[in-house]
């Protein structure tokens, strides 16, 4: 059975809400959202059961309430620190608590072209990679230092991969991670973003290409290998 949401508590919460020490704005309530004053934090929407406040984002975070009254709010972090906060009435707080819209991150901000010019069986090839910024929105979350999770916005892209005999198209698509289900975790594919591609040879099967699949600011990644028949047949294998 679904535990009621306590109404009375989530109207006691609305307004913006400053950390006792460092006095800095950590959040602003307003309906059943939670915004954040840097814009590249995603708005949650949250709920309070009892005696927790419930974070519904790219990740479902609870956090004990230990105090809340008209002008304090303390909970429990993440990493069990307690969190205090208090309710400001300084119009500045409120105008630096504003968020319109949220701003992603672009992993590239214009196209990036590679292009390979390619001799095999004494006949020339040219292979082409163009890395498209999109406005697909992919969502990260990352935790403050006071273990609060926050959702960061990137925008993910797409790969355009073409291969030429002389004006002869061999190949030509665009490619979205999406095309990588089934061969990366699904759970991995919604939080990362098809980072980049490399042409990295021929050889009598055809062109191959390797793609990379990251976790936005992370080292943590999938690598897929391509290969594009002299027909223009894909195919696809996740480096194991």
């Amino acid at each position: 059975m679904a535990q009621e949401e306590d109404l009375q508590a989530k109207k006691s919460l609305q307004g913006v809400w400053v950390d006792d020490e460092s006095d800095m704005v950590l959040f602003k309530v307003d309906g059943d959202t939670i915004y954040y004053p840097d814009v590249q934090n995603a708005p949650v929407h949250f709920k309070i059961i009892k005696d927790s406040l419930l974070m519904y984002g790219n990740e479902i975070s609870r956090y004990k309430i230990d105090k809340q009254e008209a002008n304090t709010f303390w909970f429990h972090s993440l990493s069990d620190n307690i969190v205090k906060l208090h309710r400001s009435d300084d119009e500045e707080d409120w105008m630096l608590s504003q968020q319109d819209t949220v701003e992603a991150i672009p992993t590239y901000t214009e196209v990036i072209k590679k292009d390979s010019v390619i001799w095999y069986d004494r006949v020339r090839y040219r292979a082409y990679v163009f890395i498209n910024p999109s406005h697909i929105k992919v969502l990260k979350t990352s935790y403050t230092e006071d273990g609060i999770s926050m959702d960061n916005v990137y925008y993910d892209n797409v790969i355009h991969i073409c291969v030429y005999e002389g004006s002869k198209c061999i190949y030509a698509s665009d490619i979205t991670k999406q095309k990588f289900t089934g061969l990366i975790p699904d759970d991995f594919l919604q939080k990362a973003i098809f980072s980049d591609m490399d042409f990295i040879g021929v050889n009598s099967s055809g062109f191959h290409y390797q793609g990379t699949v990251r976790i936005p600011e992370s080292s943590v990644c999938y690598l897929v290998n391509l290969n594009i028949s002299f027909k223009g047949k894909l195919s696809m294998k996740a480096q194991q």
